[in-house]
């Protein structure tokens, strides 16, 4: 099959943007709320972000800055705490996480304008979502500086919260279609995790004897 190649190099940053979004879906959605040295809550939500690692648990976020290169609201509030709280948005919570992605001043608490009952947090200061099916409560680990204008943030989950009935507490699975978890695709699109199948990866051994059923037959 024929492909385009495209030189990331010869095209702007808007263009690498447009495809990136476009082809790595759907991406999960990171409703973050910190709070600022002064003790103003914040909100925000992010689609460059993912789970890196379990062993210790690291959660990755991409934060761009504000156009004149000072930190967003959450970086800010990141960098000077240290702490942050990663919710994930469920379909019911599209509304308002949206309105957490409005560009509000630094004094302006989006989760109250939203309309989202939050508790303090256990292990951190910056709230809780009541209505998110989850959320993990971060600690600062390591920022990763990529440009002036953009930095990768490291955290170790400290603590994680699910709603009731969505993990057995025998076995740990969690329902993931009860989840109702929302991603991120290109433009102003996002998808349900509704559609989903099931594949399981089998030994080299497992592998080997069903290629060799396979030449027999």
């Amino acid at each position: 099959m024929n492909s385009l190649a495209l030189d990331f190099a010869a095209l702007t940053p808007k263009e690498r943007y447009k495809l990136l979004i476009g082809t790595v879906i759907p991406r999960p959605i990171a409703l973050i709320t910190t709070l600022s040295q002064d003790g103003t809550p914040n909100a925000g939500s992010f689609s460059f972000f993912n789970i890196l690692t379990h062993d210790p648990a690291i959660m990755a976020v991409g934060i761009e800055y504000k156009p004149d290169g000072t930190p967003k609201d959450t970086a800010a509030n990141i960098l000077s705490t240290g702490e942050f709280t990663v919710h994930i948005s469920d379909h019911a919570l599209v509304d308002q996480m949206e309105i957490c992605s409005i560009k509000f001043p630094p004094d302006v608490d989006e989760l109250q304008v939203a309309g989202l009952r939050t508790v303090p947090g256990v292990t951190v200061r910056s709230p809780r979502i009541l209505a998110a099916p989850a959320a993990f409560e971060c600690h600062l680990v390591q920022t990763v500086p990529v440009t002036p204008a953009r930095v990768i943030v490291l955290g170790e989950v400290k603590r994680m919260f699910v709603r009731e009935g969505l993990v057995d507490p025998e076995t740990l699975y969690v329902d993931q279609i009860g989840i109702d978890a929302v991603g991120r695709l290109g433009g102003h699109l996002y998808a349900r995790q509704l559609d989903q199948f099931e594949r399981v990866t089998q030994t080299v051994e497992q592998f080997t004897a069903a290629n060799s059923m396979q030449h027999r037959g």
